[in-house]
């Protein structure tokens, strides 16, 4: 039977992140995973390939709304779909690749299969194709097996027109119309994907905003922007079901006058949230338990209810986001290795892909409010800065909100171009406790979107803004 310091469940960016720093840490380390490719949903069939595809749709989308402005001039525009799928399969296979690469780098032995625990300390791999089980000792086990797309049960997802987000990148036509149940982040990029394309898109969302978790100038903004490439809202709609026909597919929901509303379409999209994957695993032989639905209960070190057993990522609490079970994976190899590492769960931003892009950290305006903090708000829209105009990226803006007696920055929220990239610069400074006098007194390049952020903190501070 093989022994190993350190046995990971789950290759995504979490599980393939706490390897490689377990490895370097000196640990034997193991990787179990089932599926053939490494990687997980994020490289697989989440956050890779649909930045592949919202990238070759917004270059469409320029070319047929932008280009003849900027002084080139095409004729005969179309989009070939299946190059479209190819080119994206393309930069997923580059990315699992580099993934396996890295595992042999580091001396980390990947078993194929399906793990099970048989007690705290021994794990089953049952072969998904053929072959005998075997069995492994480790010392530390990290849990990092993810999550799934959330099934509505009134729904029957056929995975053909009625489909979950894994489908949608997989998609070789444009629909004719495409509905969305979900305005989340998930539904919203796939819903920017096939508009761009020229497909009639309606986002059916049951709260009366998008991105309901994010500060709420954002979804405002967002669904105005949204709009202007034809993405219709019917925010308020409770969906109670949705059938096919042939290539058409009825939803049907209730607005919030109580009257049923129907969607016809020749795609659904259920994009209603994801849920945590532990399918398999047989925690309960291991002492592992549960909290709130379905995620396994850890303590303050990410340790589960079974001294030795970890657990990051989607399958514990917080936002089911790749960075944040990266941190995890890192802070859990170096627990293990008796450092003391780090995260801030307030300062891990979240991003929502769209064009513009979206980008959040720290408290939104909102959570201020409900908490009777003293604060005060900097706001600085793209159409006054010069590198957006050039570019013709007019919509956004940033937001900065800052303690009102220290200046302290308490929360920032973009809207606008390469705003997942300019996030981080919010999270330095508040990782440093920056004020926004701090951030407004540092050099930022001109001309440059980063700019908005200083801009943003100049107006939060005694309203200072200088270029509005």
């Amino acid at each position: 039977m093989n022994q190993y310091d350190v046995t990971v469940i789950g290759s995504g960016p979490g599980g393939y992140v706490a390897a490689i720093r377990c490895a370097q840490l000196g640990f034997k380390t193991a990787l179990i995973e089932k599926y053939p490719n490494l990687g997980g949903t994020c490289l697989n069939v989440g956050c890779i390939p649909s930045k592949a595809l919202l990238d070759s749709t917004e270059h469409f989308h320029n070319a047929h709304t932008t280009f003849k402005e900027h002084g080139i001039e095409l004729s005969d525009l179309r989009i070939n779909m299946n190059q479209l799928i190819d080119r994206k399969n393309g930069v997923v296979k580059a990315n699992t690749d580099g993934i396996q690469f890295l595992m042999k780098k580091n001396k980390i032995e990947v078993l194929r299969g399906v793990g099970s625990f048989i007690d705290k300390n021994h794990i089953s791999i049952a072969p998904t194709e053929g072959g005998e089980a075997q069995q492994i000792e480790t010392k530390y086990t990290i849990i990092a097996t993810g999550s799934k797309p959330t099934v509505l049960p009134f729904i029957a997802q056929d995975k053909e027109r009625i489909i979950t987000s894994t489908e949608a990148l997989n998609i070789r036509e444009v629909p004719k119309h495409l509905v969305v149940i979900g305005g989340g982040v998930i539904g919203l990029e796939m819903a920017s994907v096939y508009a761009r394309l020229g497909a009639k898109v309606s986002v059916v969302e049951y709260t009366d905003a998008i991105i309901p978790t994010m500060d709420g100038a954002l979804g405002k903004e967002l669904k105005r922007v949204l709009g202007k490439i034809g993405i219709q809202f019917f925010l308020s709609h409770k969906v109670t079901g949705a059938t096919r026909a042939g290539d058409v597919v009825t939803v049907t929901s209730t607005n919030p006058k109580g009257e049923e509303v129907k969607f016809e379409g020749d795609y659904c999209l259920v994009a209603v949230g994801r849920s945590p994957y532990t399918q398999g695993l047989n925690l309960e032989a291991a002492g592992v338990q549960f909290e709130e639905r379905g995620r396994i209960k850890v303590d303050e070190h990410l340790q589960t209810t079974t001294p030795g057993i970890y657990a990051i990522g989607d399958v514990i609490r917080g936002a089911m986001l790749a960075h944040k079970a990266e941190e995890e994976g890192v802070y859990v190899a170096e627990t293990l290795a008796g450092q003391k590492p780090h995260i801030n769960y307030l300062l891990i931003p979240g991003v929502v892909y769209t064009w513009p892009e979206v980008a959040g950290v720290g408290y939104t305006e909102e959570q201020l409010k409900e908490m009777g903090k003293a604060y005060k708000t900097g706001s600085f829209p793209f159409r006054a800065s010069g590198r957006a105009r050039a570019s013709m990226d007019l919509d956004g803006f940033v937001k900065v909100l800052a303690d009102k007696e220290t200046d302290e920055i308490l929360g920032v929220h973009m809207i606008g171009p390469r705003i997942a990239d300019l996030i981080a610069e919010a999270v330095t400074a508040m990782e440093f406790r920056a004020s926004a006098e701090d951030v407004a007194r540092m050099s930022h390049a001109h001309p440059t979107y980063a700019e908005a952020m200083k801009e943003a903190c100049l107006a939060a501070t005694e309203n200072r803004a200088l270029h509005m």
